[in-house]
């Protein structure tokens, strides 16, 4: 199964008071594994960058200035997307944004049902904990020492391995056959007793029978210079 993780960065909070989308990153998926295929994008939002939205995620207006915008990377992200669900931390947010993007640059806005929100997973298999992005690799131990600021793809990709967690992490299914396999031997061990408490079988007989013999000598007979003559 064919899954992209999504995360993007923007100058504020909300498309309709004029903020846009600034950075675009994509992981692929396949069977929730990460394939190494990725999408990424800086974009021109065409307006100053706020002040508080730089220190957020560190993108200038100065840097993103030659920067495409996106209308120019529209096909290439929606081709790399293709009718994969979408895996979103906060996904209402993103999604905003996208389809905010997209419908300005006349394309079709993605339907909200494709995507999995991780806040959604996350609150519902961790009641009343904390469900930031942060909070979640701390909570499965994965390094995000490398996030002192926000960043598309950098998020994507620690949200891929949260996203893995959440679902069962990588022993999915491999941990309930162990235990079961270990229950078994257990019940058997039960059912058998000690060593020497096990009920003596009668021995089997392997001795052929005259039958048995003269058919193999006959077989013998018709081979060319025959092992079991030499």
């Amino acid at each position: 199964m064919r899954e992209i993780v999504l995360d993007t960065e923007t100058t504020g909070f909300d498309p309709l008071t004029g903020d846009r989308l600034v950075e675009i990153g994509c992981i692929e998926l396949m069977n929730h594994i990460p394939t190494g295929k990725n999408f990424h994008r800086y974009l021109n939002p065409e307006r100053e960058m706020p002040e508080a939205a730089f220190r957020i995620h560190g993108l200038s207006t100065e840097f993103l200035a030659d920067k495409p915008k996106f209308p120019e990377v529209a096909e290439d992200f929606l081709v790399f997307l293709d009718a994969a669900p979408l895996v979103i931390h906060n996904a209402e947010f993103d999604m905003k944004f996208i389809n905010f993007e997209l419908e300005k640059a006349g394309r079709r806005a993605l339907p909200m049902q494709r995507a999995v929100d991780t806040v959604t997973m996350a609150r519902r298999k961790f009641p009343g904990a904390p469900a930031s992005l942060d909070a979640l690799c701390k909570r499965f131990n994965i390094d995000n020492s490398n996030r002192t600021l926000h960043g598309a793809l950098l998020d994507a990709q620690l949200l891929a391995d949260v996203y893995l967690e959440l679902l069962g992490g990588r022993q999915t299914g491999l941990t309930l056959g162990a235990e079961e396999t270990a229950s078994g031997d257990m019940d058997f061990a039960r059912r058998a007793g000690p060593k020497g408490d096990r009920p003596a079988r009668p021995p089997r007989p392997h001795a052929p029978t005259a039958e048995e013999l003269a058919a193999h000598a006959a077989f013998v007979a018709k081979l060319k210079d025959p092992l079991w003559l030499q």
